[in-house]
Parts: C-alpha cells; sequence; structure tokens
C-alpha cells in the first residue's frame, strides 16, 4: 500500500545500553526543512507500525489536518525478553534505556530533523510496558519531554513514586487508556496480573496532579485491536491542531 509519507533509518550506538538502535523516522507528505515539527518518540515502534497501521494513522490525519505537523520515530526491541529488561521499572537495563532516550535519542532527532527544540513538542509513546517507561522518562527528564501517550501502561508503587515527586507533571499533556477487560493479562513471563485496577488507582492520582489529562476506559483487552482503534484518538488528542 503506498504511503504519502516516506519512512527513512538512522542508526545510533548507544553507549548507555552497549546496542546499536535503528530508529524508523516516519515523515509526513511535504516533508520539507523549511518547516517545523513535533516529535514523537515510539516504543515498541514495529509493533506501532505494522498492528498500530501508525503510517497510515499519520497519513489521514495528517491529509485532515487534524494535527500539527508531527514526526513519527519508531524503536523496537530484540524479543520479547528484551522488551522487558528495557521497559520494565523492576530491570536493571531500564535507567539507561531511559538515558538513552534522552540523552542519545534526542540529540540526534534535533540534529537530523526540524523540530521545535522544546519539551512541548515532545512526545513519547507506547503500549503497556512501553507506555510505563514513556511516562518514566518524560517524569525523570521534564524539561525535555513534554507529552506522553501510555495505551495500558503497567503501574506499580515505582510509578507511583514518581509521579508523586515530579512537581513539572502538572505541565505536561497526558493521553492514557486501559481496557476494561484488562483484569487478567498474561505477563512476559506467564505471571496473570491485573492491569485494570492499577489504572484506575493511576488515574486518580494523575487526575490530582496534571491538567491537560486525558483518561479513558475502553471496550477491549491487552491487545493491539484495542489499541490500534483508539490510536487515531491518542494522537489527536496529543498533537491536534
Amino acid at each position: 500500500m503506498a504511503r504519502d509519507g516516506s519512512m527513512v533509518e538512522r542508526e545510533i550506538e548507544s553507549e548507555y545500553m552497549n546496542e546499536t538502535f535503528t530508529i524508523n523516522i516516519y515523515r509526513p507528505e511535504n516533508y520539507s526543512t523549511l518547516y517545523k515539527y513535533h516529535l514523537c518518540i515510539v516504543q515498541d515502534g514495529d509493533d506501532y507500525y505494522q498492528l498500530g497501521r501508525l503510517a497510515t494513522v499519520s497519513d489521514k490525519l495528517h491529509k485532515e489536518g487534524k494535527i500539527e505537523n508531527t514526526i513519527f520515530c519508531g524503536i523496537h526491541y530484540k524479543d520479547r525478553d528484551d522488551r522487558w529488561h528495557k521497559y520494565h521499572p523492576e530491570s536493571e537495563q531500564q535507567e539507561n534505556y531511559m538515558k538513552f532516550l534522552r540523552f542519545e535519542v534526542v540529540p540526534v532527532l534535533d540534529k537530523e530533523l526540524p523540530s521545535y527544540h522544546v519539551k512541548s513538542c515532545r512526545a513519547l509513546m507506547g503500549d503497556s510496558l512501553g507506555g510505563t517507561v514513556s511516562l518514566m522518562t518524560a517524569l525523570k527528564y521534564p524539561n525535555t519531554f513534554g507529552k506522553v501517550i501510555m495505551q495500558s501502561p503497567y503501574y506499580d508503587e515505582r510509578v507511583e513514586k514518581l509521579i508523586k515527586e515530579t512537581d513539572e507533571i502538572e505541565t505536561m499533556s497526558l493521553y492514557h487508556t486501559i481496557g476494561l477487560d484488562e483484569e487478567e493479562v498474561e505477563t512476559t513471563y506467564g505471571d496473570i496480573d491485573d492491569f485494570l485496577n492499577p489504572n484506575r488507582e493511576m488515574n486518580k492520582l494523575l487526575e490530582e496532579r496534571v491538567s491537560d489529562y486525558t483518561y479513558k476506559e475502553l471496550e477491549g483487552k491487552h491487545t493491539w485491536k484495542q489499541w490500534q482503534k483508539d490510536l487515531p484518538n491518542a494522537i489527536e488528542n496529543i498533537f491536534g491542531k
């Protein structure tokens, strides 16, 4: 299927992660260095492009004039185990992965792309653990990232602590969803976790602290069927004109 926009790849050799990452950058139609763009750094990058149909969503919203000029930058993982170690709050690698996003990805994108270079025009996006690490990175580096899209994020006491400790969260823009059928979710290593009720607790805390905050409980399970269906709403909410 033909695309209106264009995809380019860039490699980043990460000292924090001791790994070379490929960043898949999707630029909208009529991309030009004469314009300025919002940036959305996407965890689970290949999943968002393939299962979430992110490029198609971007094309449609840009063509309809519903969002600001936005470039999506997808970062993927090697496998399920690798994903857990990069994204999960309990993992030893998560801290370095967040540093990778802040101190290696952002400088490369700011140099490569005609962005605004301000936090209000930089977003992080992800599903499940990808949503968790997106939020935690924004909370850890609130002067760099001002917007977050998190679909069915994992929530625990570490995330709660960061939310409570970060005063700058009040000025962020957050989009947060959870499925009504997410009380029994099979996790990476086969455990069954309740995502729905912890996300409701998270919602209560965020409502108290964030003025520009959208929370939705959707029909569906912890799957891409739910996340893909809501993705246009999420992107329009965060990048809408």
